[in-house]
């Protein structure tokens, strides 16, 4: 049987993750070397170049020393938490690659507990030691302490220690003495991270990854735990359900270097492995499915995932630029691609609602949510989502909302202002913690005053604030919070927006427009100076010109520049009465109800039902 090691990466929001695996990947000389190779080679898709983050895990391998090792790179952000626990069922140990400056982080906290409780083998990279004013062995010192916390056993608290620099492309057992490569790590993964182990007993697979050909269709991945595999078996798809459906293995793949091999030869247990099942069309499998044997079936128990904490409502796009920049622009369409991310985006959940125009969708956070509107404005979808609202539970009879806990790393002379901001909303203080000229700041805090948060930090800390949030646990109800919004600034009229009203009008407050922009009748087109107090307001209106006026000094009329928002940004603005209209090109905020005397009416009525 070929020796094989399965590693999942774990780590906190760049920490040097990815990275790293591209050092993996050139160590174990994958590439020639004059071959041009681009940096996180792993990091494929746009939005993950872009943000800088993983949000697939993606599966490689390398040859090193006569040992197969297969690579499991993982996200790093609580808010993928599904695509986290999925992939560490495959993996007998885990690289956990910790910031050298900046120590175990929540997400660090969150994705080892999930190693831990399956009772994987870490390694402990000490990563990114050549920045300045870190403390490599401080650091350590605080990963075993967090293990200890979190319940590791005798040998999971018997970790090996890596230094050095992903980047630089170096790791030691000493970080004040750099190597020419990262061959030390590589003897530490093949010496202390244990072979598969593997039981007796007949063929079982969990499928706990999905991936997808445009010419074969839909491919299961997973870690064979029991048997053996070749292609042309019969083997019984075991639904989560317990329905079993006879089926036969077309195509069997193994992962090398980047990508698939085919092969023809049995794969042995141990190995993680493609799988191409022969199914009728109207058959699908699913993460969480077991391949199994196909006289004495015995399925491997469902992976369990944590539970959604928030949910927006998705709906078509009926504003007045309907259809201008989107290809996807229907009810079928936008329903179709949401079901469709159910298969793969484990923590999702989708609810029917009254209208058959509209659904509530559930995810793990606004990140998460993001990640997926963004996705489907890219592929040329059009729609509008509603203000993001926490999930609320009842439990042993108490109104229960979700709770996180919130890490803020922020230079110590805005430490106060933070501080205010976070105890406004609920948040408790846990910890004060100096780390050179930086305060780390530590709290608790319902999820609900997370929405909105980061913009007010980064204003207030001018924009050197560094926060990080995880899912803690939900909690009694923590009260209604003293939070306040300033009212909106609407638009009166469709047109397109001129310099010399928005000039007039600046001192009504923010834009979010700029000149020349076309903006409908009910858009939200800024913010204003009072709370809760909506200004409709005109912005498409002209000088009238005469023959001592030229239309020249019209155009020199000056305007502040106008606010633009992250996809994310928006999300947390929108309030209650609002939408977010998105489209492949724009994103727009916009009252619900787009007439105003018909607003006017509803909020009267509104106001009438609480009286």
């Amino acid at each position: 049987m070929q020796n094989i090691r399965n590693i999942a990466i774990i780590a906190h929001v760049d920490h040097g993750k990815t990275t790293l695996v591209d050092r993996m990947l050139h160590q174990a000389k994958l590439f020639r070397e004059n071959q041009e190779t681009a940096n996180l080679i792993l990091d494929n898709n746009d939005l993950e170049r872009e943000r800088g983050i993983t949000i697939l895990s993606k599966n490689v391998s390398v040859n090193y020393k006569g040992t197969k090792i297969n690579i499991i790179d993982t996200p790093g952000h609580s808010d993928f938490g599904g695509e986290v626990e999925r992939v560490l069922n495959m993996a007998d140990g885990v690289l956990l690659v910790v910031d050298a400056f900046e120590g175990p982080m929540p997400q660090t906290r969150f994705v080892l507990q999930k190693a831990i409780e399956l009772k994987l083998k870490p390694i402990v990279v000490i990563n990114k030691v050549d920045k300045p004013n870190c403390n490599p062995e401080l650091t350590q010192e605080a990963v075993f302490d967090l293990m200890f916390n979190l319940g590791a056993n005798e040998d999971q608290l018997d970790f090996p220690t890596a230094y050095g620099s992903s980047k630089q492309g170096w790791m030691n057992s000493d970080w004040n003495t750099p190597t020419e490569d990262i061959s030390y790590l590589m003897d530490l993964i093949v010496e202390h991270i244990p072979a598969p182990k593997v039981e007796d007993g007949n063929t079982q697979m969990m499928i706990s990854s999905l991936d997808y050909s445009s010419y074969i269709g839909r491919i299961a991945v997973g870690r064979l735990h029991r048997g053996s595999l070749q292609a042309g078996q019969d083997v019984m798809l075991v639904k989560r359900d317990g329905k079993q459906i006879r089926s036969k293995i077309k195509e069997l793949y193994v992962f090398e270097g980047l990508g698939k091999e085919r092969i023809k030869d049995p794969i042995g247990a141990g190995e993680i492995t493609a799988v191409l099942l022969d199914l009728d069309k109207n058959v699908n499998f699913e993460i969480g499915d077991s391949i199994c044997d196909i006289d004495n079936p015995e399925p491997l128990k469902p992976i369990k995932i944590d539970e959604p904490t928030m949910s927006m409502l998705f709906t078509i796009n009926n504003s007045p630029f309907f259809g201008k920049e989107g290809k996807f622009v229907t009810s079928r369409h936008i329903r179709e691609r949401l079901y469709k991310e159910l298969e793969k985006n484990l923590a999702l959940r989708i609810e029917e609602t009254d209208s058959p125009d509209s659904l509530i969708v559930f995810g793990r956070g606004i990140l998460h949510l993001s990640i997926l509107i963004e996705t489907m404005r890219r592929e040329g979808y059009e729609l509008q989502v509603g203000q993001p609202k926490v999930i609320v539970k009842e439990i042993d009879g108490k109104r229960c909302e979700p709770v996180e806990q919130l890490t803020i790393l922020v230079p110590e002379e805005f430490s106060s202002k933070v501080i205010d901001i976070v105890t406004r909303r609920k948040g408790d203080v846990n910890s004060i913690d100096t780390k050179g000229d930086r305060v780390q700041l530590e709290f608790t805090i319902p999820s609900r005053g997370i929405i909105g948060l980061r913009n007010n930090l980064l204003t207030v800390s001018n924009g050197e604030a560094i926060i990080a949030h995880r899912f803690k646990a939900f909690e009694p109800w923590k009260g209604e919070m003293g939070t306040y919004k300033m009212g909106a600034l609407i638009a009166k009229e469709t047109g397109t927006s001129t310099a010399y009203s928005i000039s007039k009008l600046q001192d009504r407050g923010q834009f979010f427009i700029e000149p020349g922009e076309d903006v409908y009748a009910g858009q939200v087109v800024g913010e204003g100076l009072r709370p809760d107090n909506d200004i409709v307001i005109n912005v498409i209106v002209g000088k009238n010109l005469t023959n001592m006026r030229s239309k020249s000094a019209d155009d020199k009329s000056t305007t502040t520049p106008a606010t633009k928002f992250s996809l994310e940004e928006a999300m947390e603005y929108i309030r209650e009465d609002e939408y977010l209209e998105i489209t492949p090109t724009s994103l727009r905020i916009r009252k619900i109800i787009l007439d105003e005397i018909a607003r006017k009416r509803s909020r009267q009525a509104m106001e009438e039902d609480n009286d």
